[in-house]
Order: C-alpha cells, then structure tokens, then sequence
C-alpha cells in the first residue's frame, strides 16, 4: 500500500469554487449568529440566561468566538475535520437544550420546533460527513482490495 504525497493533502476535496461556498452555506448559521450576536449583545446574554447558562455574558462570548473560529476553520480547511466535528458535537448539543419539542404541547409551535429539531439534525450528520471526507488520504483507490 501506498501513502499519497503530503502535496495532494486533505484539503483537495474541496479546492473547488462550488465546495467551498457548499462550506460557506453549511456554516452559513454559524457565521450569521454570531455576527447578529456581536450587533446584540444584550440580547446574546439574555438569550444564554433563558437556557440557565452562567455567567451567561462569558458563555455568549465563547460562543460568539467558537462559532466564528470553527466555521472559518471548516471554510479554510484549517482543521477543518477537528472543527466540523466540534460544530457537529455543539449543534448536537445546542439542539437538545434549546429544541425539546417533546416537551410542548401539541400544536403548530410544537410542530415548527420538531422541525427546526430534525434540521439540526441535518446540520449534525453533514459536519459529520465533512469531517469523515476531510481524513488524509493514506491510499490510492487502486491499492485498496
């Protein structure tokens, strides 16, 4: 078996224009909220507060500089298989604490969170997926049995 030269790295799976804006659009809510975070911080800590985060002014700061660092990194391909796989364990867990349809009442606002749950979801396996074809290529498809 042979290993592929470090010249033909990782990142050659999305070198061109429509895979990178694919990364721009699959992070595109991650550089949006922090960006509309930063406009109202205010409003940013008190939406960390209403989920029982405290001191909720430094969780929205970490917040704000993780989804900015992460989103960029998966972009640039800068770490990008550690970054997608932190904005897939953050998505996970932001969706269980903020999207907790189960517990609402039946009706349009529990349907539309349900929704907005199953999204995320979405949003969860494609960082996975990204981070699982962001592995360096250690063989040629002709070396594999």
């Amino acid at each position: 078996m042979r290993t592929l030269p470090l010249s033909q790295g990782h990142d050659a799976l999305f070198r061109t224009l429509p895979e990178r804006l694919a990364l721009v659009a699959l992070c595109g809510a991650y550089i949006q909220g922090p960006i509309s975070k930063l406009a109202d911080f205010p409003g940013a800590v008190d939406e960390i507060a209403y989920f029982g985060l405290r001191p909720s002014a430094l969780f929205a700061i970490a917040v704000i500089a993780f989804e900015l660092a992460a989103s960029g990194m998966v972009v640039a391909g800068v770490g990008r298989r550690a970054a997608a796989l932190a904005l897939a364990a953050f998505t996970l867990a932001a969706t269980m604490l903020a999207l907790r349809f189960w517990e609402m009442e039946p009706g349009t606002a529990r349907q539309m969170t349900a929704d907005a749950f199953f999204e995320h979801l979405g949003l969860v396996g494609a960082f996975v997926i990204v981070a699982g074809l962001d592995r360096p290529a250690r063989f040629k498809r002709e070396d594999v049995p």
